[in-house]
């Protein structure tokens, strides 16, 4: 196995973790900004505060894209499983 076909399958596990991270990712900045304004707004300055609501979206997320998130994590794993042979020798 050459040094090209590890940095190839590298790139796809990288862009597969950053595909798949980004709607939990995006999900709680978004949270985290409209509590954090909320904050501000109101002079509330409670730590604890946006840790409910950001648990609360991210599990909300999960369940709405995980089996998108599966899929392509199957298909890749799959992908890599087929071209085995190949990457032994």
């Amino acid at each position: 196995m050459s040094s090209g076909v590890i940095i190839d399958i590298a790139r796809e596990a990288l862009w597969l973790i950053i595909k798949c991270s980004a709607p939990l990712l995006l999900v709680s900045l978004v949270v985290g900004l409209v509590i954090s304004i909320f904050q501000t707004v109101t002079s509330i300055q409670e730590q604890t505060l946006t840790f409910v609501p950001k648990i609360l979206s991210i599990f909300i997320t999960l369940i709405l894209c995980g089996g998108w998130i599966m899929d392509n994590i199957i298909t890749f794993m799959n992908r890599l499983f087929e071209n085995f042979s190949t990457y032994v020798r």
